[in-house]
């Protein structure tokens, strides 16, 4: 492979500023340092004292490690679940579930909208049978399980439970269960584009997973509120830091307006971020997020346990920062926003794979990308100290600039009426937009190099091997989905459906129970959404120019 050994050409001085666009300057000193560092309200602090802008825990990775948890599904059920076993075999410590297109838009497999996106970009799951199927010899009272799903996370926790309960070999009560469900709607409306309902009732059915949650799963996070997706729609760190936080904030306000004690629900609450290029930014987010975090909980929702002023968060290396140009670059990528990820505090991370810009990844790339994190936490050190870049000048002054950027976020969004009105009139689509455009407009005037597409460019690159889905498994599902309907018990069906909209029609109700009492009756995942839309109705965005 010919490779240009001509570096970036550029027609004034380097522009020393972060990913995001803030300036650096050549040097930080002790005047950088927040204000009362030292004192009674010291910012920085011990870790796992607040404000926890240290980490959560005192003794940090020297106690335990973060756990390990590869992103996974492709196919159907049965191939998932052989992926899901060799990870398992190779030292993950955790699972991580991908859907794919039609089940995150809760269709069904033979909704004529899924043609050719069945199985393609994460596991279809239309029933309760693939569901049993996907963690077939998993002992799920033992393993800790995420499924990144959102409009339909109702449906889909509805049939994860009802499998554990019916596994033949392992059968766990849903008190037992250990993990996280994204369900995160309002990222949804803002930046992935993933929807099922109109905003309202899609609100209503995140407060009830997290009421049900916190009454019948207590080792279960209930909802992972997730920046990693605002941050891959093209937006800043500080953007994703404040549209991440306040999402959550109005997912605590809506659960204490149900009535609920804020201590009951918010140790179970998680958070999801992007691990972006840019080191000491990544870093010094994570750092601003648990402060923001630990300050608004205790001072403005009054939570009185500190495990309610803990952020907790899974942490993925950046999926936009990879490139389909000299993917073996991406190994040096992913290394580096994996290690910033780790010295933020991160309490469990997935490594992207060197081949996830062109494809699926293949097993060796997932090899690749777990030995990355094993590298990291047996060979660099870094786990031997806690917080070891605490302390320094750059960090933490940027540290201090991100957090106030976030609240100059949170006021212009208090001001619009808080984060779903601000939704509903595309503010936060808008800003990041505007920050997506000013990215790409530096990236091809070569103002912002990435190494391989716009500066040290390869003439002739071999292609590498990727990992092709087989578009007989679409055939497959579809004959899986077809025959569940067919050994099912029908009138059962549409009756627990029956019940599932007159409880919809009435806002007062908890839907996760008539939810269960569906998926134990095996109505696949497009009859409940299509039941739920009749009463609720369907969403199309304001498009905004």
């Amino acid at each position: 492979m010919a490779v240009s050994a001509k570096g970036p050409s550029r027609a004034s001085e380097p522009s020393f500023r972060t990913l995001s666009g803030e300036p650096v300057r050549e040097l930080y000193t002790p005047e950088d340092l927040p204000v009362g560092i030292g004192g009674p309200d010291d910012p920085v602090g011990r870790p796992g004292e607040f404000p926890y802008t240290r980490g959560i825990h005192d003794s940090m990775y020297r106690g335990r490690l973060w756990t390990m948890r590869q992103f996974a599904g492709f196919g159907t059920s049965e191939e998932t679940n052989e992926r899901f076993h060799y990870l398992l075999e190779h030292g993950q410590t955790g699972l991580s579930t991908a859907f794919d297109m039609p089940s995150l838009m809760g269709h069904d497999s033979d909704h004529s909208r899924s043609l050719g996106e069945v199985g393609r970009e994460g596991v279809a799951l239309d029933t309760l049978d693939d569901m049993q199927t996907l963690f077939s010899g998993i002992d799920l009272g033992e393993v800790s399980v995420s499924m990144t799903i959102n409009a339909p996370a109702a449906i889909m926790l509805a049939f994860y439970v009802v499998a554990a309960e019916s596994d033949p070999v392992n059968p766990t009560g849903p008190e037992r269960l250990s993990g996280t469900i994204q369900a995160d709607i309002l990222k949804e409306y803002i930046a992935q584009k993933e929807w099922c309902f109109p905003i309202d009732p899609a609100m209503r059915l995140c407060g009830d997973m997290i009421e049900w949650c916190t009454r019948r799963m207590p080792r279960w996070h209930p909802i992972s509120i997730s920046g990693y997706h605002i941050r891959e729609a093209g937006s800043t760190a500080q953007q994703e830091l404040a549209f991440t936080l306040k999402d959550g904030l109005t997912y605590v306000e809506q659960a204490v307006d149900r009535g609920l004690d804020v201590d009951e629900f918010a140790p179970r609450l998680s958070f999801f971020f992007n691990a972006q290029i840019d080191f000491f930014e990544e870093i010094a987010k994570y750092r601003a997020a648990r402060r923001i975090w630990a300050k608004e909980m205790r001072d403005t929702f009054g939570a009185r346990n500190p495990r309610s002023w803990q952020m907790r968060f899974h942490s993925q290396t950046a999926g936009v920062s990879l490139t389909a140009q000299q993917p073996l670059n991406n190994i040096v990528r992913t290394a580096i926003e994996a290690l910033a990820g780790v010295l933020g505090g991160t309490q469990s991370l997935h490594t992207n794979s060197y081949d996830e810009a062109l494809a699926l990844p293949t097993e060796d790339a997932v090899t690749i990308a777990l030995r990355t994190q094993q590298v990291i936490a047996h060979e660099t050190g870094v786990t031997n100290t806690v917080d070891p870049l605490g302390g320094s000048y750059f960090l933490e002054a940027l540290t201090d600039e991100m957090e106030q950027r976030a609240y100059e976020y949170f006021e212009k969004i208090d001001e619009l009426g808080g984060m779903v009105e601000s939704v509903k009139r595309n503010y936060p689509q808008r800003e990041i937009a505007d920050a997506a455009f000013a990215l790409q407009q530096e990236i091809d005037a070569g103002e912002r190099i990435v190494v391989g597409v716009n500066s040290y460019v390869a003439a002739d690159e071999e292609p590498i091997p990727t990992l092709r889905v087989d578009p007989a498994l679409e055939r497959k599902q579809i004959g899986r989905l077809q025959a569940a309907r067919a050994k099912r018990d029908g009138v059962a069906v549409e009756r627990a459906l029956g019940v599932l909209r007159d409880d919809a029609a009435h806002p007062d109700r908890n839907l996760m129970e008539p939810l269960l009492t569906c998926a134990r009756a095996h109505a696949s995942e497009g009859e409940i959404v299509e039941s739920l839309q009749q009463v609720f109705g369907d969403y199309t965005e304001t498009p905004v120019f």
